[in-house]
């Protein structure tokens, strides 16, 4: 991946949106005076899980209209990698590919607007967007995703996505046996320091001023891994990975890539509203859903990062939201 500004970054996702939207179908998008029917399913999130349940109600000729804003998690970066048929593609293409493949079925609509509210329950839900729109639907699927909290340091939103990363699985191999960085995040770090072994031998680690048990940092001392104490003031970019992390007893460490796993939060308050239950993770909240992927509302289906507490990727959102909208398509059938 290669570091973006974020005006830039901003400006190409408005732009990737605008040209996925123009592959679709004469009449295919919802206008603001355009009569509004019942729909079998409403999506809200149009990014990789939202769609590829869109992908599956098309093919069963629901009708179903897909509510996004342009703004996918993974925005902001360069390349998307593991991904089975499109490794190493930027993210904001392969999802214009997918809405353009879309557009061949005749009972999905895909639109450009923000969901403002949501009512009802099973079989009668109702959703109003953000221009005044009411839609009607006898499911849901939320795939609306989440948002990531950057911490109060200076840098870290310019160089996210580009010399600091979350994932290796996503950006491991391009950077492997290079000097890698961690940011102490909790417990978990200690398992992603260990992960990471299978990458690189080469790293260190920022506690960021927080506390490190004696057991862990003799584990962390017989892995070989330094441990840099103290508050990061600021880190400076140099390339498209390297950064330098500067610390506040004037320690300037410079690594070949940073990971750190920063909170995160649901993009929309949505779920909050229809008083969906929601688990606490070590980076954030997620909706609970069963294996059918049906949140605790009946009728309610979740998909995506919104919904996976464990290893968040591009991978996960497409099963996850094929799922979602095969099992709101089987609750239907009588």
């Amino acid at each position: 991946m290669q570091r973006r500004t974020l005006l830039k970054l901003a400006a190409l996702s408005t732009i990737g949106f605008s040209r996925a939207q123009a592959f679709a179908q004469p009449g295919r998008n919802i206008s603001n005076t355009e009569s509004i029917t019942m729909n079998d399913v409403i999506i809200i999130g149009g990014s990789f899980a939202g769609l590829a349940a869109a992908l599956q109600l098309g093919r069963a000729r629901r009708n179903v209209t897909v509510l996004d804003t342009g703004l996918p998690r993974n925005r902001f970066a360069e390349h998307s990698h593991g991904v089975l048929g499109h490794d190493h593609k930027p993210p904001l293409d392969i999802l214009a590919e997918a809405r353009q493949q879309l557009a061949r079925y005749p009972t999905v609509k895909l639109v450009n607007a923000q969901a403002a509210s949501v009512s009802g329950n099973i079989d009668k839900f109702s959703v109003v967007t953000s221009a005044g729109n009411s839609l009607g639907a006898r499911r849901l699927v939320l795939s609306y995703g989440v948002v990531d909290q950057m911490p109060d340091i200076p840098g870290f939103s310019e160089g996210w996505g580009g010399s600091i990363v979350p994932c290796p699985y996503c950006d491991g191999f391009e950077v492997a046996g290079q000097h890698w960085g961690l940011i102490w995040s909790g417990p978990q770090s200690h398992g992603q320091v260990k992960l990471f072994r299978d990458w690189t031998d080469r790293l260190t680690l920022f506690t960021h001023g927080q506390a490190i048990s004696p057991d862990v940092r003799a584990d962390l001392s017989r892995r070989n891994v330094p441990v840099v104490d103290g508050l990061i003031t600021e880190i400076v970019q140099r390339g498209s990975h390297n950064a330098t992390v500067k610390i506040e007893t004037g320690h300037d460490v410079p690594v070949d890539v940073l990971f750190a796993h920063p909170r995160n939060k649901p993009s929309a308050g949505l779920h909050e509203s229809l008083s969906l239950v929601t688990s606490n993770t070590p980076l954030g909240t997620v909706l609970k859903v069963d294996e059918r992927r049906e949140t605790s509302t009946p009728g309610i289906y979740a998909a995506g990062d919104l919904s996976n507490p464990l290893m968040p990727s591009v991978t996960t959102a497409v099963w996850q939201g094929a799922m979602a909208g095969i099992f709101a398509q089987q609750s239907m059938v009588v």
